[in-house]
């Protein structure tokens, strides 16, 4: 029994098998008899010679060697063009090592004269530390708030502190006012 279930198993695969391989044999075999029928169709028409050119009117033969001089000279100007780009850029690049080198140097002269300046307000806020506070406070109710503000904020707390209690209550507001708020739009981080 179980030997006649396996026989019959196989059978069914051959048989599909089969079937298979006569479908693939007839699409291959349908397209076999169409391109002999072409090739057939073409070895049936004469093959020609090359057909001859006459020569060409004098009229277009001197169109097409003017247009070939107008073109050429049209390429002399665009290569004189090219090599007078190539001067401009060179000159170009020169200039703009020049800038280079001049604010290189430039950078160096204002950091020196941010140098010499930073050193001036430091002896400057010296020495009015070094001022008695009562003389120190009459000569900052004379200056502009916002300048007074700069150098209390440079000065030692001490310093800074004689100076505001010598002054009026009014400016010392005023001048702490803007000390505190220097740094309120710096970044926080």
């Amino acid at each position: 029994m179980k030997l006649r279930a396996f026989l019959s198993g196989r059978g069914t695969l051959a048989l599909l098998a089969l079937v298979l391989a006569a479908g693939g044999a007839l699409r291959l075999g349908h397209g076999i008899g169409s391109a002999m029928a072409l090739q057939a169709a073409e070895e049936a028409t004469p093959q020609h010679e090359p057909l001859q050119c006459p020569e060409p009117p004098a009229a277009l033969a001197q169109a097409l060697r003017d247009r070939d001089a107008a073109l050429a000279a049209r390429e002399i100007a665009l290569q004189d063009r090219l090599a007078a780009l190539a001067l401009a850029d060179e000159a170009l690049a020169q200039r703009l090592e020049e800038l280079q080198s001049v604010e290189a140097r430039l950078r160096d002269t204002l950091a020196i004269a941010d140098g010499a300046a930073e050193k001036d307000l430091q002896r400057l806020t010296a020495v009015y530390e070094a001022m008695k506070p009562a003389e120190a406070a009459a000569i900052f109710e004379t200056m502009a708030q916002e300048f007074a503000a700069g150098f209390l904020g440079r000065m030692r707390p001490d310093a800074a502190a004689a100076i505001l209690a010598g002054m009026t209550p009014e400016t010392a507001y005023s001048v702490s006012v803007l000390i505190a708020g220097r740094n309120a739009l710096a970044p926080k981080e």
